[in-house]
């Protein structure tokens, strides 16, 4: 892993085809900088958001220091409109969750062009 004394790790994304960043092509960026096989570079992304989304389902918050903070919200039930008919159709509650970034983040978000 990184010493203190090294420079940080900085991973190269400009080889990606798409504007959204996948697990698989974030798997394939630890196997090809950080040097993991493809198997352990799958697994190690698979456990990271199945570890995060088990979290989140247990009603638990998930921070991500230096990066942001996911947060389970519940939106109370409400009435609504079907916009085809007019007719008015009740809303259940529900759970969503939400992102925040951190001022890290969000400077950094910022800061490029």
């Amino acid at each position: 892993m990184n010493e203190p004394s090294e420079a940080p790790l900085e991973l190269v994304v400009d080889s990606l085809e798409t504007t959204a960043l996948t697990k698989a092509q974030l798997a394939e960026l630890l196997f090809e900088q950080i040097g993991l096989n493809k198997r352990e570079s799958r697994d190690m992304v698979d456990a990271f958001f199945g570890l995060i989304g088990e979290r989140l389902i247990a009603g638990e918050d998930v921070r991500l220091s230096g990066f942001g903070n996911f947060q389970l919200r519940v939106k109370a039930s409400r009435p609504g409109r079907n916009p085809r008919t007019g007719e008015s159709i009740p809303i259940p509650r529900r759970r969503v969750v939400t992102f925040h970034p951190s001022p890290k983040l969000k400077e950094q978000v910022q800061g490029s062009p």
